[in-house]
Parts: C-alpha cells; structure tokens; sequence
C-alpha cells in the first residue's frame, strides 16, 4: 500500500506529514522506559521482521493481485502502541529513502494509512479490549484480535487512500469507482496479515507470555524461554525471511498497484487501467522529492543499482535493511524514554 507521490496533490501529502508528524512526535514523547526497557531487543528484532515481512508478496489467488504484511497490528500487540507507530515510521522511512519503495513526498500518508490505524486502532479497538475480555481461552482471543484487527486497519488504510487520491483531484481515479477495487482486495489481503499475526503473537504466548502487551499484566505464568532466546529465534526468523524468502515473494502486483494498473500481463483485468509512466498529480515538489531519493536509495527497488536482474540485490536489501531498521528502532525508542524520564 506504498504510495507515489503522483498520487497525492502537494497540499493533500503536506497535511498527511503534519498528521503523522505529530503522532510520531506524541509516540516518541509517550514512550515508557522504565516498562519497555526489558524489551529493547525485542523493539529492534521485530522492526527488522515486519521489515523483512514487507519485503514478501502473497499472491491473492484469483485476482492477479498480491499483499504483504503492514506490522502495525503486530508491534503494537508486542511493544504497545507508542514503540510500534515508531518503529513502523523507521521502516517506511528506510524503506523510502534508502530503497526508493514508497514515494518521499508520500511518506507522511503512507505512515498514517500503514501505521496509523495498526499501532493505535488496532490496538485499542481490537486486540486491547479482546484480549483483556473474560473469553477463558487465551489463544482464541489472540487469533480473534489479530484477525479481526488486521482486516479493519486494512480497510481503513485503503479507505484512506481513495480519500487522499480524490482529495489530490485525481479525475482517473474516481472515489466510487477506486473504492470498489481497493477495499475488497485490501480484506484478503488484511485477513492474511491477520492469521500471520495471529501465528507471531500465539508462538509468542507459548514461549514468553509476559512480552505481550495487556497479557503480561494478567497472566503470571512464567515464560518458557528467556527474553534472550526469544530475541534470537525472531531475529534469525526476520534475517531468514529478508535473506532467502525475498527470493520468493510474488510477482503480482500489490493491491494498490493492481487497482492502479490491472494485471492484464497476467490474463486478468486493466482495473482503472492508469498508465504506469504517466497518471496522477505532477507537481514541482514532487520532482525535487524524487530527486532526492534517486540520491539516497541506494539500493533503489531491493536491487543492485548497476544490475537490477542479480537476485542477491534482494538479499543484501533484506539483510541491510533489517539491519538498519533495527539499530534505529532501538536508537528512537531508548531517547525517547530517556527523554521523557528526565523531564519526569
């Protein structure tokens, strides 16, 4: 659900930045030290598997279309909130800058449709009061949460996108029409990310209750594995899935590519049929934005610059990434508990 900055009209893109802007700015301020210190490992270690996992597409079978994981319902389940919005605003943004997915001047409407609605509506509509409900069964309420969570931050994501792209006076793109496409696709591909979500948070529960946010404050049972063995095992998961399943992933265009541009190259529809070099809003900041990113992604598209067809362009990608994304994570989540400590 990365968008291009040709899908947004400069003033539309300036708003969404304000927006997400602000919320980053309360997240980093509202972050806990003192509860999330023990779970600094894990902050970095699940940043860079949601950023491994969005490396890999699931064909949606039938459409022509693929998805990939957004993470938000998932970090927020597991570090609260506050730590997974930002953690989830480190990803997109690498993954702008450094890998040219996801256009510069959209960054602030992608991390609002993306994050936005996975850190806090997702939490605090779904899993928060799921999980905490008087259901006896604690696997069922995670599978719950996380299914039902996952398919209404999608809708609401994609929601937003058709809102933003009519707001934008996109005449290819009408809302009606738009919204027919983005909104079906986007719960396939939500009620994937949720059993995916749901498969983390109940392996989690089996091993560490006590990381899980809201569970930890009721179930006493102490964890099987160390804080350290967890770290681990998800750390060389996320290494695994940005390394060698990236290979993989699907060559169908994501949803909102696919209800862009159709995929008539693989026997099915041209949806609204935009011409993929030339549709949407052209503007002078939108220009001066790609420039800048051209010259800052250096691994632009998850691939060598000088041989986009090497498959160890995506490799590197996923383990580079993983690795950035983790270090910084954890660098925004210790200041902004450190600051929020002092002027306590």
């Amino acid at each position: 659900m990365h968008m291009a900055d040709a899908l947004l009209a400069p003033a539309v893109a300036a708003t969404m930045y304000v927006a997400s802007g602000v919320t980053t700015g309360v997240s980093i301020k509202e972050l806990r030290l003192k509860e999330e210190a023990e779970k600094i490992p894990v902050m970095g270690v699940m940043a860079a598997f949601v950023f491994a996992g969005q490396m890999i597409n699931y064909t949606i079978p039938g459409t022509g279309s693929s998805g990939h994981m957004c993470g938000g319902m998932l970090l927020s389940a597991l570090l609260g909130p506050y730590a997974g919005f930002v953690s989830m605003v480190v990803i997109l943004a690498i993954q702008c800058l450094f890998f040219a997915d996801g256009g510069l001047m959209a960054l602030g409407a992608n991390a609002w449709n993306m994050a936005f609605y996975g850190c806090f509506i997702g939490y605090f509509l779904s899993y928060r009061p799921i999980v905490k409900s008087k259901m006896a069964n604690m696997k069922v309420k995670l599978i719950l949460a996380s299914v039902l969570g996952c398919i209404v931050t999608l809708q609401l994501g994609a929601f937003s996108v058709c809102i933003e792209t009519f707001a934008s006076g996109i005449t290819e793109l009408p809302f009606g029409a738009f919204a027919a496409l983005m909104q079906p696709i986007h719960l396939a591909i939500g009620l994937i990310e949720g059993l995916i979500t749901a498969a983390v948070l109940v392996f989690v529960y089996q091993t560490r209750p006590s990381i899980l946010e809201v569970v930890g404050e009721e179930e006493v049972v102490p964890g099987k594995w160390t804080l350290k063995k967890i770290a681990v095992v998800l750390g060389v998961i996320a290494l695994l899935i940005g390394g060698i399943g990236s290979q993989f992933a699907s060559s169908n265009p994501d949803g909102l590519e696919w209800s862009l541009f159709g995929n008539e190259d693989g026997g099915y529809s041209a949806n609204m049929g935009l011409d993929e070099e030339e549709f949407g809003v052209a503007s002078s900041v939108a220009d001066t934005a790609a420039s800048i990113q051209e010259k800052t992604a250096f691994l632009p598209d998850y691939a060598f610059a000088s041989n986009e067809d090497n498959p160890m362009g995506t490799t590197v990608s996923g383990l580079v990434g993983s690795a950035i994304v983790a270090i910084l994570a954890i660098g925004l989540c210790t200041l902004g508990g450190l600051f929020r400590k002092r002027v306590a």
